[in-house]
C-alpha cells in the first residue's frame, strides 16, 4: 500500500517534469501540449490520493470530468497544430509569430 505522501511525491515530481517541459521548450508547440496534459495529470493525481486518503468518491469522479475536458482540449489543440503544419510546414512556436493581429 502506498501512502499519501508518496503519491503527493510523485505528482510533485510530475508537475515539475511539466513545468520543466514547458520553459526548457518553448519552441515546439506538441511538447509543450504533453507539458501541459502532465500538470494536469499531476492534479489529477492529487484528486485521487485525497479520495482514497479520505475515502470519498467525490474525487474520483471530479477526475473524469477533467480528463473529459483535458481529453477534448488536447485533440483540438492537435487538430490546430495539424492545420498549421499543412499551411506553414512547422509546429515551432516561433514561425508562427506571424499569425499575430
Amino acid at each position: 500500500m502506498f501512502s499519501l505522501s508518496q503519491f503527493l511525491t510523485l505528482s510533485a515530481l510530475v508537475f515539475c517534469t511539466g513545468i520543466a517541459g514547458i520553459l526548457l521548450s518553448r519552441k515546439n508547440l506538441i511538447i509543450m501540449l504533453m507539458s501541459i496534459e502532465l500538470l494536469l495529470l499531476a492534479a489529477n493525481m492529487n484528486f485521487v490520493a485525497f479520495s482514497r486518503y479520505f475515502s470519498d468518491v467525490e474525487g474520483q469522479v471530479f477526475v473524469f470530468f477533467v480528463l473529459t475536458v483535458a481529453a477534448a482540449e488536447s485533440a483540438i489543440g492537435l487538430a490546430i497544430l495539424v492545420v498549421l503544419f499543412r499551411n506553414r510546414r512547422t509546429v515551432d512556436a516561433d514561425d508562427l509569430n506571424a499569425l499575430n493581429g
